[in-house]
């Protein structure tokens, strides 16, 4: 390497040395081709001044000519070490299970990250000043950062769904004040269909910043219903007529137990809950069988879910009482 750069400096100065002195031989000529003593006293000043730049040339060249280099192996083998530290990190990700969306993601982050230190200590190598770059590179991100800070609020919570995974698309959740199924996971915005049916884009921000409901996760879900009979029904048949409903429909769980029992004696009738367990995906098709059975459970049994009502008193003083009589 040495000698190839003696080479290389050799020659630039020999092309520099024949510049030099053709420029200065055309100038004495143009000045005065007439007198002889001008022209052999200009050969001297021309070689003299070829000398001095040349001598400046060299002065450069050793001040300057090995910071130049070692900035360039700096930076060439800096790039390396970032895309071998690119590379490795997605090969963790995978083998950690990382989700598919995040890992490309990440791996440009890693090498983003790593050149920028390998170009500032490129710079710095090289005598430039990095001080004031890394200040306008700062502030040039804070300025970024402002400017976009929602879409940098939906990226950070993306980033902590995709690596904690609270949901999964497939999950019946409600997230964001809206519910439905969810569809994917990206990195700025969970999309999830409704129950009707249509496409819901909820901001990761407003994901993360409320209350996550996953109604999938635990694989089972618990059917609540209530159901009031008459104070004239005998309470013990009514929750054998339940039970029996349950006992009958074969996707409800026999652990945890199901569970009937009196809840209220409100002003009308007297309540039971009929709390059985079912898997999440039964939910809702236990949830309307249930009902219409245990409303013909109760009429086939001789009970009666009684409507709200009153009972009303009327007063009347004795005179009243005798002209209502007479009439």
């Amino acid at each position: 390497m040495t000698s190839a750069m003696q080479v290389l400096r050799r020659v630039m100065l020999s092309a520099l040395l024949l510049v030099l002195l053709g420029s200065s031989a055309v100038f004495a000529a143009a000045s005065d081709s007439n007198t002889p003593e001008a022209a052999s006293k200009a050969a001297p000043l021309s070689l003299n001044s070829a000398q001095e730049v040349l001598n400046k040339i060299y002065g450069l060249l050793a001040e300057y000519g090995l910071r130049v280099l070692g900035a360039i192996l700096i930076f060439v083998i800096g790039r390396w070490i970032a895309r071998l530290v690119s590379g490795l990190a997605g090969k963790a990700m995978k083998a950690t299970k990382v989700d598919e969306t995040l890992v490309p993601f990440l791996e440009n982050l890693a090498y983003s990250a790593v050149l920028v230190f390998v170009v500032i200590a490129a710079l710095a190598t090289a005598g430039v000043p990095t001080a004031t770059a890394v200040a306008v590179v700062g502030a040039a991100g804070l300025a970024v950062g402002l400017a976009l800070q929602g879409s940098l609020a939906n990226f950070a919570s993306g980033v902590l769904l995709l690596v904690f995974k609270p949901f999964r698309a497939g999950d019946f959740v409600e997230i964001g004040g809206a519910k439905g199924t969810v569809v994917a996971v990206h990195v700025f915005n969970t999309m999830i269909n409704s129950p009707d049916n249509v496409r819901i884009i909820v901001p990761n921000a407003q994901v993360t910043g409320g209350s996550i409901l996953n109604y999938t996760v635990n694989g089972t879900r618990r059917v609540d219903l209530v159901v009031g009979v008459s104070y004239n029904d005998d309470l013990k048949k009514a929750r054998r007529v339940f039970e029996s409903v349950l006992a009958q429909d074969k996707r409800i769980l026999a652990d945890p137990a199901p569970v009937v029992a009196v809840s209220a004696m409100a002003d009308s009738s007297v309540n039971f809950v009929v709390r059985p367990w079912v898997k999440a995906a039964d939910y809702w098709d236990v949830y309307f069988d249930l009902t219409e059975k245990l409303k013909v459970a109760v009429e086939e049994h001789g009970m009666s879910i009684p409507f709200p009502q009153r009972d009303v008193h009327v007063k009347a003083d004795a005179s009243a009482a005798s002209l209502l009589k007479s009439a």
